[in-house]
């Protein structure tokens, strides 16, 4: 327990540095003090509320609740609900089954009690729908929409996907007038890289009038994000995050195979989160003991099975270990829907429930597959879940019949299954402990390579084990069928940190046309305010106070008034500019190239002119890589003695900037006996690197040097190495005040290459130019140069803080200029920028918005039959990569044919406007896999036949169809627009013929 109330402390200092990050880059940003006054207040969007006190006056403050529960509420609860009563908005953070589902249940009883409207979205539509049974128990007034079901659209609670949420907000609904409340549940998907932007599109259209719930997983940076909403939204956010687990965990390695070897179980990381070695090092060599009897078969990192048999063997062991420890349920994370199937048929001979459960789960399967017509009953997975379930065993992931993976869920938290296979959706969201969690392995394919789990999944998944209530600690199992994963790997995954929230905002058609269309957002102010350009925005408030203090000045800063000067004062001026930046490009390419870096090794003497130093002569020590691989020089510079008391000699005067380039190489020269400072120069702080070369020990230089900025060897004298380096400078400075003799940059410095060589002759053409000026014989030259330098650079500073403050500084401005191209070259938009017809039928249209109107205009699908319009269109939704070959009748390959070849052709006109795309990623978005079996669906053939036609499993196939109807859908809309009857009454027909049986055979939870 020590540990975990030591943690707490070190994520408040991670904050309270947070809080500081703000003022600092305004102080490096603004040379300018701000005019008197209070300066605005920074990082007041996201407000850090403590949880770290009871709330004692808890009821006192809220003698009416609107809701209350059988059970006392934690501090975070009651803090949460404090502030919804206020009508504030809250981002809780916290672990899965810490309880967050209270502030959303409380907040939509607020708004019965104020008779306003509440929408919650969840990221996934399985979510969704157990959402609505769990507040329909709750509240009698709750709604339902999601892509393919609407359920009480009028009622004052509404669930619903973000993207239908998004759609609202684009169309005006009216359902956005009365809302009070929306509660985004599991925030941590807006990583999720396809719709991550849409969450970004939702936060920053929701009106002003209405309050924002957030509900995450422990993510660090909770409070960046918060004062993005809260900036974006201009209304204050209250952060309230807790890392306590109302189950600890502790976690094990099994490295057991057999009846002999179950007890093979050793603790890595306990209940108070600490890191055991010993139970690692126990592991290992357990799994030694065995290895050195016989060989091993597995892979690195326990990844591979090694012979079925084995595999087989580790299951039957750990099954027993975890019964006669008494820790069943269990959730067995497997992350190959493959694996999950082989793993659970292979378990024949096991047997977890009783005669009473086997009754029960006979009684509720039954039930709910009464819906479902004859065939469809004796489907192999029905019959084959119906075996599995009885003896406890069960299996969820995407390839499962959407009815049945909800009969597992429901069986599941009635705890009659006890050991359930599952991928990593299973974790998403709703709470369904079990007592045991079992990893089968720690790595997975994430659709692009082989990799380990990350934190954040890693305790998304892990935090399934323990039930409030029942359990005192969950238990976490990783299985070591091959080598015991490497140390460091599980530390950083048990212990790390969870991934940051990020931005995944991109610009998308459909985007661009709706805020085009609805003319209430310009779409810059979209980008503007996405979460992405955030850092870069922040800082506006301090940015437009900096213009106001820049145009002031600008206003003392007068021209020079001189009729010498001002001939070709300004000329002079940008030629100076020129050539100052010329200097510093050439020293940089001069002074670290290979010739370079070995003339300017220990001893060699150089001039020094930057903000400290002015032409000041020093001797170069060590070369050194800075951050970033840049080259330092470590030099001794010769400048004033230090002051009596001790403090730093005062740098000679600098030059601000761009100095007028006159022939005076005149050296600096301090007052008396002259001191020295070391400092690390970069290339362009050395003006010269002249022919001189000094003897130095620079180890000892610098060790001195370093020993007496010490404090108690301050008043020390410097070493004599010091003294005699110091000396010989001064001597240099006196013998040469004229200036010494500079390297060659051709033949000293090795400078060969074409560029470097024009950039000198450029330089040279540059300095000759300069004698030729009037303006270097006005008697105030000097003078009259400061004044326009400062009004020029005064100048620079508006236009650059303006540019900043413009949309021209945005990131996504280029890629939203090219997309609106192709919009104006496909005629979505006309030369003004207003959206027309194809640009209407676009946003009607969820994904692949282009390729669909394409085809709506081109004819291609009017002259199809509804059933091939329907089989073409699942190319779109459909999205496994590999299933075999359909066979296409005639009508079909040409259908497909001319959707590959529009693919084509849209992403060749992207890549002319030069929209970032590759064309045959476009076409290979397109997956054929299904078009025959949706067409014999829309025909009438069974589903049993329908598997037979596809490698594809029925969880998927069921999937495509429920989505290609959002597709159907869709169309129907783009031909209602154009008007077009005849396509309107095919997609209608398409509709119908798709949605029947065990496909749309309605949700458990909506019953």
């Amino acid at each position: 327990e020590e540990k975990e109330t030591k943690e707490p402390p070190t994520l408040q200092r991670a904050d309270s540095l947070e809080n500081m990050l703000p003022q600092e880059s305004q102080a490096a940003e603004v040379p300018i003090p701000p005019p008197q006054g209070k300066p605005p207040q920074e990082e007041q969007w996201a407000v850090k509320v403590d949880i770290s006190t009871p709330v004692s006056d808890f009821h006192k403050r809220i003698p009416n609740p609107a809701y209350q529960w059988p059970f006392e509420l934690d501090v975070f609860q009651k803090q949460a609900i404090l502030h919804l009563e206020n009508h504030e908005s809250v981002f809780v953070a916290a672990h899965t089954s810490a309880g967050k589902t209270v502030v959303a249940e409380y907040a939509i009883a607020l708004s019965q009690k104020h008779v306003t409207r509440t929408v919650y979205t969840s990221p996934i539509k399985a979510l969704s729908n157990q959402k609505f049974r769990d507040f329909k128990q709750t509240f009698e007034d709750v709604g339902l929409l999601t892509g393919d079901v609407q359920l009480r659209p009028e009622a004052a609670c509404l669930i619903m996907t973000t993207e239908i949420l998004r759609s609202m907000l684009y169309n005006g609904s009216d359902v956005i007038r009365d809302l009070e409340w929306v509660i985004f549940d599991e925030v941590h998907y807006i990583n999720d890289a396809e719709r991550g932007v849409v969450w970004e599109e939702v936060l920053i259209m929701l009106p002003e009038h209405v309050n924002i719930i957030l509900l995450s997983a422990t993510v660090p940076n909770t409070m960046e994000f918060a004062d993005w909403i809260g900036r974006t939204k201009k209304k204050k956010i209250y952060v309230i995050s807790t890392l306590k687990r109302p189950v600890p965990l502790e976690h094990f390695l099994y490295t057991g195979n057999s009846k002999q070897t179950s007890k093979e179980r050793f603790l890595i990381v306990d209940s108070a989160r600490n890191f055991l070695t010993k139970g690692y090092y126990a592991a290992m060599d357990a799994k030694k003991a065995r290895a050195s009897k016989s060989s091993s078969g597995y892979g690195a990192k326990g990844t591979r099975g090694g012979d079925p048999r084995q595999e087989k063997n580790v299951w039957l062991s750990i099954i027993q270990a975890i019964q006669r420890d008494d820790k069943l349920p269990v959730v067995a994370f497997t992350f190959s829907k493959r694996r999950c199937d082989d793993n659970a048929a292979m378990l024949t001979s096991i047997d977890l429930t009783t005669a009473a459960e086997k009754s029960e789960v006979h009684i509720f399967i039954q039930k709910s597959l009464q819906r479902l017509k004859g065939p469809d009953k004796d489907l192999p997975q029905v019959k084959h879940m119906q075996d599995l379930l009885k003896r406890g065993l069960a299996v969820h992931h995407s390839g499962i019949l959407p009815i049945l993976k909800e009969v597992v869920e429901m069986l599941f938290s009635r705890g009659l299954v006890k050991f359930l296979f599952a991928t990593e959706t299973f974790a998403m969201g709703v709470n369904m402990p079990a007592r045991t969690v079992l990893f089968d392995s720690i790595r997975k394919h994430d659709g692009t390579q082989m990799r380990d789990l990350l934190p954040g999944e890693y305790i998304q998944m892990a935090g399934r084990a323990g039930r409030r209530g029942l359990d005192t600690t969950g238990t976490v199992i990783i299985l070591c069928k091959g080598d015991v994963p490497e140390m460091a790997d599980l530390h950083k995954m048990m212990l790390g940190k969870p991934t940051q929230l990020e931005s995944r905002f991109r610009l998308t058609y459909t985007m661009i046309l709706n805020l085009l269309r609805v003319e209430e957002l310009r779409v810059e102010d979209m980008m503007k305010r996405s979460f992405s350009e955030f850092h870069t925005r922040k800082d506006t408030q301090v940015h437009q106070t900096e213009v106001k203090n820049v145009q002031e000045k600008l206003k003392t800063v007068k021209e020079p008034d001189c009729y010498m000067c001002g001939l070709d004062l300004e000329t002079y001026y940008v030629t100076c500019k020129e050539l100052w930046e010329l200097r510093r490009q050439l020293q940089r390419q001069i002074l670290t190239s290979p010739h370079g870096l070995k003339v300017m090794s220990a001893g060699r003497v150089v001039t020094v002119s930057n903000h400290r130093h002015s032409n000041a002569l020093g001797v170069v020590l060590q070369v050194t890589s800075g951050s970033g691989n840049e080259k330092l020089f470590t030099t001794l510079i010769l400048c004033d003695a230090p002051a009596a008391d001790g403090a730093p000699p005062s740098p000679a005067r600098p030059p601000t900037g761009v100095t007028p380039v006159l022939p005076n190489t005149a050296l600096f020269l301090p007052d008396g006996p002259g001191g020295h400072v070391i400092e690390p120069l970069r290339p362009e702080d050395i003006t010269m690197a002249t022919t001189s070369a000094l003897k130095v020990n620079a180890d000892r230089i610098v060790d001195d040097v370093r020993k007496r900025q010490q404090p108690r060897f301050r008043n020390d004298p410097p070493g004599q190495s010091v003294t005699v380096a110091t000396q010989e400078l001064l001597r240099l400075t006196e013998t040469h005040p004229g200036g010494l003799t500079p390297l060659d940059p051709v033949k000293d410095l090795g400078v060969r290459d074409v560029d470097s060589v024009e950039l000198l002759r450029r330089k040279q053409f540059l300095l000759e130019s300069l004698e030729k000026f009037s303006c270097i014989h006005c008697t105030k030259f000097r003078e009259h140069f400061e004044e326009l330098r400062e009004n020029r650079e005064l100048k620079d500073r508006l236009n650059h803080l303006c540019y900043l403050l413009s949309d021209n500084s945005l990131a996504l401005l280029p890629e939203y200029e090219q997309r609106v191209q192709v919009l104006k070259r496909l005629r979505y938009l006309d030369a003004a920028g207003t959206v027309q017809l194809k640009g209407r039928v676009a946003c009607e249209i969820s994904n692949h918005e282009l390729l669909i109107t394409e085809l709506v205009f081109e004819n291609v699908l009017t002259d199809l039959q509804p059933q091939e319009i329907a089989a073409l269109l699942s190319c779109i939704v459909f999205q496994e990569r590999r299933c075999v070959e359909p066979t296409l009748t005639e009508t079909l390959q040409k259908g497909k044919d001319a959707m590959v070849a529009m693919a084509r052709r849209l992403a060749e006109l992207q890549r002319e406007c030069g929209v970032n795309v590759q064309v045959e990623d476009c076409v290979e978005e397109l997956k054929f896999g299904l078009v025959e079996a949706v067409f014999q669906w829309a025909q009438g053939m069974p589903f049993s036949k329908i598997t037979e036609l596809t490698d594809v499993q029925e969880g998927v196939i069921v999937r495509c169809i429920q989505r290609l109807d959002e597709t159907c859908r869709d169309v129907r809309s783009a031909a209602r627009i154009i008007g077009d009857p005849n396509l309107y009454a095919k997609m209608e027909l398409a509709s119908e013929k798709i949605k029947r049986d065990i496909v749309f055979a309605a949700s458990l939870y909506t019953q």
